[in-house]
């Protein structure tokens, strides 16, 4: 085992005869990307097949792990492969520019070196060999660039053999967000080398998950930040794995799914149905050169998608010209990202605009992100045109230097969320004057009945270190019951797409502020006013903190700490189980401010 500084590490876990996993473990989150939020660290696993005979000495490496892990990689990888004559066979997954910068490292280190990966990849490997980003030296990094290995590509799907043993089937699985993708088959062991699908972001050195519910909420999280704008695709891939002879899937992050892998199969379609219930959808085009540009399309895409409109991704570079017309003539908003190379948008970015401002409907909101170096020439270049176009902005165009940072993601699936409710506000404004101007009422039995239930009215507030940054949130709750006696703890039900929910994830604490009848009518109206993305929702509050500090309204009838121990879906809402750690009743002769609904159809 090797460890950094950092305490970045790498662990060999013996699967089979000749086949180790190769694992790098990092406790901190490497990325400030939507996926990593939960702050559980991640794992990068590489899958290693070792064959020696009498003459030479062959090795079989599948997923290699990206620069960020180089330093405990590297000297791992060249302690096992000693041998001068080895001929190393590196299958390759998905491309992006740190894992490039790693194959770079490797061919190096190694003088007989093949690359294996999809047609789609091979193009992204020659585009960004000699790549290099903004903030380095051209003319000396450049030079010491080595020559692209030989590569090998599949089409569709290939078998390849190792030591009269091992069959390893190669399996091309393109998506909008890695258009290069590849899963590796071993049949001898029923290993599912799966990449980036089933992935989770957990630093543990378990080889497998102890059962489905240990690490659900980690795997859903990392579908709803990455999958979600796919699922046609993705289900697609499952249809061509699911009648594979399966034992284990391995992914490139967090621990492997062994007896219960045909459930998590079920839980994706699941979780993708929920796509398919909604009449909204968002078509969000982009390109992306050094994974930017994509991240910020994550961050925005989750965010529309937690309002339950649904999110269709597609890759400028990768699809079609059918393909996008179709998805032009039935989405109801166009969202369209890029980043600036040479102080030029992409030109499958510059075609896809055109095709927009060619075929698209102007009654369509627009929107406009992207990443940039030292200028945003093409993000200048999108405003323009679609202004000059007659289209209209659902949000300010987002220009972010380089990568977001952490507030910044926060803000940018904020400004997603606040752009799918006014999708869903327009829908419901067009209904509206379709049937002569007369509001459906809920006027439901049930529904009034249900609106008697009455809760306590309270502000949850929380705030979450990130890196160097603070990132906060708070809302209205009413929704609240207390659950157990021992340990204390509640429930609270929390609509999905309000932003706070990010902030409610298992081991994370809240404070609770119980509202006082007397005065909880300012409080009311400090946090159910509309706040932009990225707003500070304290700003000119007197606030004191918790014990695990969080934030603590003074003027509340009471406060409680509790710290999220479960979470379940239910329907449009979470609800969350937190046990309870501290409160204080900060005025004993106050009653509680309890919230009247007239039906239970809305708060």
């Amino acid at each position: 085992m090797s460890i950094s500084q950092n305490n970045k590490h790498i662990i060999s876990l013996a699967i089979d005869e000749d086949l180790i996993c190769l694992r790098c473990m990092s406790p901190k989150k490497l990325r400030f990307e939507v996926e990593y939020s939960l702050g559980k660290g991640t794992t990068s696993n590489s899958f290693l097949f070792t064959e020696k005979n009498a003459s030479s000495y062959t090795a079989t490496l599948i997923h290699p792990p990206g620069q960020n892990f180089a330093e405990v990689f590297l000297p791992e990888i060249k302690s096992i492969l000693k041998e001068k004559n080895t001929t190393l066979r590196i299958i390759i997954g998905h491309v992006n520019p740190n894992r490039v910068s790693l194959l770079r490292k490797l061919s190096q280190e190694f003088e007989h070196i093949e690359l294996i990966c999809s047609n789609p990849a091979g193009k992204l490997l020659k585009d960004l060999w000699n790549q290099i980003k903004p903030t380095q030296s051209k003319e000396k990094t450049i030079a010491n660039i080595p020559p692209l290995p030989k590569l090998k590509l599949i089409k569709q799907q290939e078998s390849i053999s190792i030591s009269n043993r091992y069959i390893i089937e190669l399996l091309a699985t393109p998506t909008a967000r890695w258009p290069g993708g590849l899963i590796c088959f071993e049949k001898y062991t029923g290993l599912l080398m799966s990449d980036k699908l089933f992935a989770a972001h957990i630093c543990t050195p378990d080889w497998a998950e102890n059962n489905r519910s240990s690490t659900e909420e980690e795997r859903r999280h990392y579908f709803d930040c990455l999958m979600n704008p796919m699922v046609n695709q993705i289900n697609s891939i499952i249809e061509k794995i699911e009648f594979l002879d399966i034992n284990t899937i391995a992914p490139c992050h967090g621990p492997a799914i062994e007896t219960s892998w045909r459930s998590l199969l079920k839980d994706y379609q699941r979780w993708g149905e929920q796509q398919d219930q909604t009449s909204l959808k968002v078509a969000l085009f982009f390109a992306s050169a050094y994974g930017n540009t994509a991240s910020i399309a994550d961050s925005l895409a989750k965010g529309i998608s937690a309002t339950g409109v649904k999110v269709e991704s597609l890759n400028c570079e990768f699809t079609p010209p059918h393909e996008l017309l179709a998805i032009i003539n039935s989405a109801d908003a166009y969202l369209i990202g890029s980043p600036t190379l040479g102080g030029h948008a992409p030109t499958p970015i510059v075609s896809t605009l055109g095709t927009i401002l060619s075929e698209g409907d102007r009654r369509k909101p627009v929107g406009i992100f992207g990443s940039y170096g030292w200028s945003g020439e093409a993000l200048d270049l999108l405003e323009t045109k679609l202004q000059n176009g007659g289209f209209k902005f659902g949000f300010d165009p987002i220009k972010i230097k380089f990568s977001p940072d952490a507030q910044m993601v926060k803000t940018l699936e904020e400004t997603g969320t606040l752009f799918g409710r006014k999708l869903i506000q327009q829908q419901r404004r067009t209904k509206n004057r379709l049937s002569d101007g007369m509001k459906i009422t809920k006027s439901d039995p049930a529904l009034l009945a249900l609106g008697k239930i009455i809760g306590s009215l309270s502000i949850l507030t929380v705030e979450k270190q990130e890196s160097e940054q603070n990132l906060s949130g708070a809302m209205v709750a009413s929704w609240i019951s207390q659950a157990s006696f021992s340990p204390p703890g509640i429930t609270i039900a929390v609509a999905k797409d309000r932003a706070v929910e990010k902030l409610l994830h298992k081991g994370e604490f809240f404070a609770l502020n119980i509202l006082n009848q007397n005065n909880h009518k300012k409080l009311l109206q400090q946090f159910l006013q509309p706040f932009l993305p990225g707003a500070n929702r304290f700003r000119g509050l007197n606030i004191a903190k918790s014990p695990n500090n969080q934030p603590i309204l003074p003027d509340a009838l009471a406060w409680i700490e509790g710290c999220v121990k479960q979470r379940m879906e239910c329907g449009d809402h979470w609800l969350i189980y937190a046990e309870i750690q501290y409160g204080k009743v900060l005025d004993s002769n106050g009653i509680t401010a309890v919230h009247h609904r007239r039906t239970g159809s809305n708060y």
